[in-house]
C-alpha cells in the first residue's frame, strides 16, 4: 500500500531493503535518517576541499570559509533569522549549555523549567544551582489536558531571571503555546530559551516573529549529520553571553596578558568545526525546504490514528494527550508488566522496527511517577502507513504471549536473548 512517504523514501539509502526487507525506523524523534543529497555534500568536503575554514588562504581552505557562511545564511532563510545570530554548534545540549554557562546568571536568580524537560534542559541548571545558587523551579504540566497558561502567568508573579522550556516533548509529542510563553514571560520582565530540537523538524519557524530571546535546536533531528545544531539568539542577546569555550578562531589577537574576541558568533564556534557536517546540515534544510510541512503534519496525524488502535490491547497505556493531533510524531505507551527495553527488542528481532525504551532522557519524570520507562516510537517524512501497522501488529502480538502473567518477565520464545541496554 502507497502512501505519502513513498515519495521520499528512495532519497534514504538507510532504507534500502536488507535480508528480509527494510527495517521501519520508527525513532526520528531521537535521530532522522540522512538523504542523499546531504550525503554527497558531505562527501564533497572530503573528497573536494577538505580544508580549514578562517585560517590558511589557500583555495580549499577559502572555499570552506565561503561554504561555512553560505550555509549559515541558508540556515538564516529558513528558520527566519539573521545569519548573524545564529551559532553553529555541536546539538541543543551543547547550545542550553552555552546559555546556562554565559548568561552569568548569580546566586538568587531564579529558573523555571517544566516537570517534563530533556535531562539537556535540567541538568544544566541543577549543576548552577548546586554552585552558583541560583534558585530551580519545576511547574508541574497537566497530564491530560493542554498547557494552563493562568497558572504559568502566576507562577511568573515571583521574580523570574528565565524561562527555559521545550517547544515540543520529546516525551509524549505535546507543543507549549511558545509566542504566549514568550509575551507572558517579557511581562514579567523575564528571559525565555526554547528546546526547539523536537518542533524544528515539523514546522515552519520564524523566530524573528516568535520574539524568543533564545533558541536552541539539533539539525541531526532533521535529516542533518549527527552532531550539528544551532542556537539563535535575539538581537543584543548573544553578546550578553560568555563563551562557553575558548580559543583558536574566537579571538582577533592575543598577547601575553590578554586577548580580543571576536564578534558574535565566531567567539563561540572554537577551533576546527565539522565543516562537512556543517554543509551536510545546509544540504539537509534545503531539502526540507521541499517538503509541505501541512501534508507533513496531516500524515503525521494518520499514523498516529494508526498506532491509536495499540491502544485496544489490553495492558497498552498511553503517555500523554489523548487527541492525535496534540502528539505530533510522538507515540509513547507502556505495555504493563513488560519491560520497554524487552518490548523493543521483541519488535526489532520479531517485526524488524526499530523503537525507542527507556527514560528518553526525561528520568525526573518518570522517577516522579514511579515509572522504569516507556516505548517510544517515532515517525517522520518517509515513515510509511504500513511500517506503523506492522508495529501495531507486534505490540498486540507480544501483548497477547504475556497476557495473565503482567506481573513476570515475557516469555523467552517470545523476547530474544540478546544483550540488555544498561542505560534507560
Amino acid at each position: 500500500m502507497s502512501s505519502w512517504a513513498d515519495q521520499w523514501r528512495k532519497d534514504f539509502p538507510a532504507l534500502r531493503p536488507r535480508g528480509k526487507g527494510a527495517a521501519g525506523y520508527l525513532d526520528s524523534a531521537c535521530l532522522t535518517l540522512v538523504p542523499r543529497p546531504v550525503l554527497d555534500a558531505m562527501e564533497g568536503y572530503y573528497a573536494d576541499t577538505p580544508g580549514c575554514g578562517g585560517r590558511s588562504v589557500h583555495r580549499w581552505s577559502t572555499a570552506v570559509t565561503e561554504a561555512v557562511e553560505v550555509a549559515r545564511e541558508e540556515f538564516g532563510r529558513y528558520f527566519g533569522a539573521d545569519p548573524a545570530h545564529l551559532v553553529t554548534l555541536r546539538n541543543t545540549t551543547e547550545a542550553i549549555n552555552l546559555v546556562g554557562r554565559g548568561l552569568g546568571l548569580r546566586k538568587g536568580d531564579r529558573v523555571l523549567v517544566t516537570d517534563q524537560e530533556h535531562n539537556s534542559n535540567l541538568v544544566i541548571w541543577q549543576v548552577l544551582a548546586r554552585t552558583l545558587g541560583i534558585r530551580l523551579d519545576v511547574l508541574p504540566l497537566p497530564e491530560d489536558r493542554a498547557f494552563d497558561l493562568d497558572a504559568y502567568r502566576r507562577n511568573l508573579a515571583r521574580p523570574t531571571r528565565l524561562v527555559s522550556v521545550f517547544h515540543s516533548s520529546n516525551l509524549d509529542g505535546r507543543t507549549l503555546p511558545a509566542r504566549e510563553l514568550v509575551e507572558i514571560a517579557h511581562e514579567a520582565g523575564a528571559e525565555v530559551l526554547l528546546d526547539g530540537s523536537q518542533y524544528a523538524p515539523h514546522e515552519r519557524l520564524d523566530l524573528t516573529q516568535l520574539g524568543v530571546d533564545y533558541y536552541a535546536l539539533s539539525l541531526h533531528k532533521m535529516l542533518g549529520p549527527s552532531g550539528t545544531g544551532l542556537l539563535y539568539g535575539a538581537p543584543g542577546k548573544l553578546e550578553r553571553l560568555a563563551p562557553l569555550v575558548v580559543g583558536g578562531e574566537t579571538v582577533a589577537w592575543t598577547d601575553y596578558r590578554d586577548h580580543e574576541p571576536l564578534p558574535v558568533p565566531a567567539r563561540f564556534e572554537a577551533g576546527l568545526q565539522n565543516y562537512a557536517g556543517i554543509v551536510g546540515a545546509r544540504a539537509a534544510v534545503q531539502y526540507l525546504g521541499k517538503v509541505d510541512m501541512d501534508e507533513l503534519r496531516d500524515h503525521m496525524v494518520r499514523l498516529q490514528r494508526i498506532a491509536a488502535d495499540t491502544l485496544s490491547t489490553e495492558g497498552v497505556r498511553l503517555l500523554g494527550l489523548p487527541d492525535h493531533r496534540a502528539r505530533g510524531s510522538i507515540f509513547s505507551f507502556i505495555l504493563e508488566g513488560v519491560d520497554a527495553h524487552d518490548v523493543a527488542l521483541f519488535l526489532d528481532e520479531g517485526y524488524d522496527t526499530l523503537v525507542r525504551s527507556g527514560m528518553n532522557c526525561v528520568h525526573s519524570w518518570y522517577r516522579a511517577r514511579g515509572l522504569d520507562g516507556s516505548v517510544r516510537a517515532s515517525f517522520y517524512l518517509y515513515t510509511t502507513e504500513d511500517e506503523v501497522r506492522r508495529f501495531r501488529d507486534g505490540v498486540a502480538e507480544l501483548a497477547r504471549l504475556t497476557q495473565g502473567r503482567r506481573k513476570a518477565s515475557p516469555p523467552t520464545r517470545a523476547v530474544p536473548q540478546r544483550k540488555r541496554v544498561r542505560a534507560r
